[in-house]
C-alpha cells in the first residue's frame, strides 16, 4: 500500500508582496472553473480572444490546485537549487546548444543578457520533460518524482487542455484542435520548469540597466506561470512601455509563444516579455518561479489552421511558406540551442535586436 506521507523538504517562504507604487498591466482575469461546461466555455472564450489579442497575457484563477497544494510544489521547486551538491549539478547538466531542449540544470551565467557590457544572466533552471521519468535525477529530486508527475498531468489536463479549447473556439475551430496536437504520451519537450533568479552585483545592476533576461519571446504554444510574489516579470504593452504583472495569491499568468503564432497565422502574437530586477523593498531575495512550457509533439508542422472561418475573414500572416513550415521539434531545437547564445544584430527598431532561425527573424528587446 502506497505511503499517505509526503517527502520531508524545507519550506519556501517568501518575502511580502511589494508596497512599491508601481505601474502595473491592466490583465483580464479568466475563471478556469467555466471550462468544465459548454456554457461556460461559450461565455470564456470571447474573454481570453479579447485578454490574448490585446495583451497577449491573462490570468487564471480556480484551476483546480488549493493554496496548500500550490504552497507546496514551491517548497519542491527549491530542491534542485539548494539540495544537490555543485558536483551533481553538473552531473545532470545538459547541453542545450547541442542537444535542442531544456533537461536537468541549465547554469547560471550561460545567456547574454547584455552583449555590449558583457554581462551574463543570473537563471538557474531545472526542466524536467513532462514524463518525469523520461530522464535521470538527481538523488535529493527523486523522492518527490510522484508529486511532480501529479503537477505536470494537472498542468496539462486541467489547464493547458481548457486553454487550448477556447482558443479553437475563438478561431471557430472544433474544440480538440489544439488538444490534439498537444498529447501527454507523445514524443515532445514539454516541461515542468523551476526557475531561479540570484541577486546580483550592483555593478552588474548598473552596467545591464537592471535587467535580468531581455525581452523575448517564449518558444512553444502556451505557457503557464505559476504567480509568486516577487516582483520583476514586465510585459511589452501596446503603448510601448514595459508594465509590471501583479501577483495574484494562487493564480496563474498565462502567455502564448511562437508556435501559437505558426498555428494562426498571427492571429495570436507570441508576448513579449522580460524580467528586471525586483522593487526596492524585494531586492534582498532570489526570485523563485515555477512554470509549465507547453509544446506540440515533436512531429507536428507549424502550419497555420487556414481552414479557420476566423482566420479565412482575417487573413494569415505567415510566417513562411506552407511548404517550408518547420515541425515543432526543428523549432524548438534551432530556437532553444540559439537562445541566449548567439551573437545579435541590431534591428531597424530602435532597442531590438534580431537573430534569424530557420529563415524566420526573431527579436529580441533591451
Amino acid at each position: 500500500m502506497p505511503s499517505l506521507t509526503q517527502p520531508e523538504c524545507a519550506h519556501y517562504i517568501p518575502p511580502p508582496e511589494t508596497k512599491e507604487d508601481l505601474q502595473f498591466a491592466d490583465l483580464p482575469i479568466i475563471d478556469l472553473s467555466k471550462t468544465h461546461t459548454p456554457e461556460g466555455r461559450a461565455d470564456l472564450y470571447p474573454q481570453l480572444r479579447d485578454a490574448l489579442r490585446t495583451h497577449g497575457f491573462l490570468y487564471a484563477i480556480n484551476h483546480g490546485y488549493t493554496q496548500a497544494q500550490r504552497d507546496r510544489i514551491f517548497d519542491i521547486a527549491d530542491v534542485p537549487f539548494n539540495d544537490v551538491s555543485p558536483d551533481d549539478k553538473k552531473t545532470y547538466t545538459t547541453d542545450v546548444e547541442k542537444l535542442g531542449y531544456f533537461a536537468g540544470y541549465k547554469p547560471i551565467r550561460m545567456w547574454k543578457v547584455d552583449s555590449e557590457n558583457q554581462i551574463l544572466d543570473q537563471i538557474e533552471h531545472y526542466a524536467i520533460n513532462l514524463n518525469v521519468t523520461k530522464r535521470p535525477h538527481p538523488t535529493p529530486i527523486r523522492p518527490f518524482l510522484p508529486e511532480l508527475d501529479e503537477f505536470a498531468r494537472h498542468n496539462h489536463f486541467n489547464i493547458l487542455h481548457p486553454i487550448l479549447r477556447l482558443i479553437a473556439l475563438s478561431l471557430e475551430l472544433p474544440e480538440e484542435t489544439l488538444v490534439e496536437k498537444h498529447n501527454f504520451d507523445r514524443a515532445g519537450e514539454t516541461s515542468v520548469r523551476f526557475m531561479k533568479y540570484h541577486r546580483r552585483s550592483n555593478d552588474e545592476e548598473e552596467r545591464s540597466k537592471n535587467v535580468w533576461l531581455k525581452g523575448h519571446t517564449d518558444i512553444g504554444t502556451i505557457t503557464i506561470l505559476w504567480s509568486q510574489p516577487i516582483g520583476g516579470l514586465q510585459i511589452l504593452a501596446s503603448d510601448g512601455k514595459w508594465k509590471w504583472v501583479r501577483h495574484i495569491d494562487n493564480g496563474l499568468v498565462i502567455n502564448t509563444g511562437d508556435m501559437m503564432t505558426f498555428f494562426t497565422g498571427g492571429y495570436y502574437k507570441p508576448t513579449i516579455h522580460r524580467v528586471i530586477q525586483p522593487p526596492l523593498d524585494q531586492r534582498a531575495y532570489d526570485r523563485l518561479g515555477a512554470y509549465y512550457f507547453a509544446m506540440p509533439d515533436n512531429d507536428v508542422r507549424l502550419l497555420p489552421y487556414a481552414e479557420s472561418p476566423v482566420l479565412k475573414r482575417v487573413g494569415i500572416e505567415r510566417q513562411c511558406l506552407d511548404k517550408d513550415a518547420p515541425s515543432c521539434e526543428t523549432w524548438r531545437k534551432a530556437r532553444a540551442a540559439a537562445y541566449g547564445r548567439s551573437d545579435l544584430k541590431k534591428g531597424v527598431e530602435y532597442g531590438v535586436e534580431e537573430e534569424v532561425i530557420q529563415g524566420i527573424v526573431v527579436k529580441h528587446y533591451n
